[in-house]
């Protein structure tokens, strides 16, 4: 009869170091995974916030300034409340784009109307002020540097939002 070289006990403290390193390598991958999203980060530099911090939350938009677009000055983003989701953009448009849109909408503009609730139709009301329009999407060199801007602050590639 052949006896074993390796007991039972050996069994058990190979299985047992193989379970801490298997361990160990998860916990690794999970950090790093953890890392790449930034979820966790690693302090690197004098600065006070942290670059995901909810409620400082800052980012600044790196764009080509056009030449109707005037120093908008710093832009970032306020968190009103996650639900529902409210932002504020601040400085978002130079006030040379703001005067460009509304002089390019102004001819354009029709009082708002309410929802019959009767009929379902469109009806003018007293109670309802205001006046809007519509403008064509990418219809000039200005118009389409705004939409990309919107795209990039919110994180929905142009045209998408269409959809929301």
């Amino acid at each position: 009869m052949v006896k074993l070289r390796h007991s039972r006990l050996q069994a058990k403290k190979w299985s047992t170091l193989t379970l801490v390193l298997s361990m160990l390598f998860m916990l690794t991958i999970v950090l790093l995974m953890l890392l790449a999203m930034g979820i966790f980060y690693i302090p690197i530099g004098d600065d006070d916030s942290p670059p995901n911090d909810l409620t400082s939350f800052r980012r600044r938009a790196f764009e080509k300034r056009s030449s109707i677009a005037e120093e908008k000055g710093e832009q970032w983003t306020e968190i009103v409340a996650w639900e529902p989701r409210a932002f504020v953009y601040h400085n978002f448009l130079s006030k040379a784009e703001c005067e460009y849109l509304i002089d390019l909408a102004k001819p354009y503009m029709v009082k708002s109307t309410v929802v019959d609730s009767k009929t379902g139709q469109s009806k003018d009301s007293r109670v309802r002020t205001s006046s809007g329009t519509f403008l064509k999407r990418g219809q000039d060199r200005i118009i389409r540097g705004i939409e990309k801007r919107i795209a990039d602050f919110t994180f929905i590639p142009m045209g998408e939002y269409l959809k929301f």
